[in-house]
């Protein structure tokens, strides 16, 4: 009797498991589908677009993925690109001769500053002491003539030996030639005062030749640097163009994205998944293995059946008739193959 009973559980086993398997690859086939149709929902799709500036266009592949993307700028704008573009080639030029075009500048800030440092390179001192040299240098002349021409007219007016004191410390001394002495001794504290400022100017004269030596030389590099303005101007236009072109391709992309739902992906995948995983229940069931399995499970019938088998009881008919159905049993008959009776 024991056979009857493991065979009843392996069948529902065997049965079970079959219908457990068909509705794994149900569920997993379902999900899948889902998950191509929330994906075709999610795709980018540009689209071309014409603007008055230009054209867009895209490629795609067999499934529907996007594999090129390009845009054409208007004939008449690129008549107008191609006329700035060979003009660049002439600015570009201009640019390449700059440095011999201002080199003047270089020239005359390096020899601003040759000269600066000459003036910078001396004190205040050895200018001052330079000046009152020269200065003195250059009244000699006239002082020795003076002096000259005093000496003769006192000589001939017969005052050459004259001498008159002048009081305190001081010794006698002729007022004429005094008072010449007196007036150069002004005069030479007049030229150490002139000396003084001269020193400062100096300084101050070969700074600023130094600052306009910077000056010719910023001129210089200004003038090479404004040299690529042309350039950079005709570069710049052309530019704007075929930004005005590629507006047709960032239009035709933005389109695609607005057509872009993740929102409604996600709920078909969501919905998808889920009618997946109810609909597993329903082909997860087969009633035979249920069946198969209420037998081995009912204790009444195997209670029977063991009495049968033993022979110290009968089945009741309802279990015979059981027995009949699920084994195959066509005709009637105590114990043996082919039914129970």
């Amino acid at each position: 009797m024991p056979w009857i009973i493991g065979g009843a559980i392996l069948g529902s086993s065997l049965l079970g498991g079959r219908s457990a398997q068909s509705a794994s690859n149900t569920q997993a086939q379902s999900q899948r589908d889902a998950a191509n149709t929330a994906a075709e929902a999610a795709k980018f799709r540009p689209v071309g677009t014409t603007t008055r500036f230009g054209t867009s266009q895209f490629t795609y592949s067999p499934e529907g993925y996007v594999t090129g993307a390009g845009y054409n700028v208007s004939p008449e704008l690129k008549a107008y690109q191609d006329r700035l573009m060979a003009l660049q080639g002439s600015a570009l030029t201009g640019a390449e001769n700059a440095p011999s075009m201002f080199s003047p500048f270089q020239t005359a800030g390096t020899n601003a500053l040759n000269l600066a440092n000459q003036y910078i390179g001396q004190s205040p001192d050895e200018v001052a002491a330079d000046y009152m040299t020269k200065q003195q240098a250059l009244l000699a002349p006239s002082r020795d003539v003076e002096s000259a021409r005093l000496s003769n007219q006192m000589y001939n007016t017969g005052r050459g030996g004259l001498s008159v004191a002048q009081g305190g410390g001081l010794g006698a001394a002729n007022p004429e030639q005094q008072a010449l002495a007196n007036a150069r001794a002004m005069q030479d504290l007049q030229i150490a005062a002139n000396a003084r400022t001269a020193g400062q100017q100096n300084v101050l004269f070969g700074t600023g030749l130094a600052n306009q030596a910077g000056g010719l030389f910023g001129q210089y590099n200004t003038g090479l640097v404004n040299s690529l303005s042309p350039y950079n101007a005709y570069l710049s236009g052309a530019q704007t163009i075929e930004g005005l072109g590629q507006n047709a391709l960032d239009i035709g992309m933005n389109i695609g994205a607005k057509g872009m739902s993740p929102t409604a992906a996600n709920a078909l995948w969501q919905g998808g998944n889920a009618a997946a995983q109810s609909q597993y229940a329903a082909n997860a069931y087969n009633p035979y293995a249920t069946a198969l399995q209420g037998v081995a499970s009912n204790p009444a019938l195997t209670n029977g059946l063991a009495n049968w088998w033993s022979g110290s009881g009968a089945l009741t008919t309802a279990d015979k008739t059981l027995m009949n159905n699920l084994y195959g049993g066509t005709t009637n008959y105590s114990g043996g193959a082919g039914g129970f009776s």
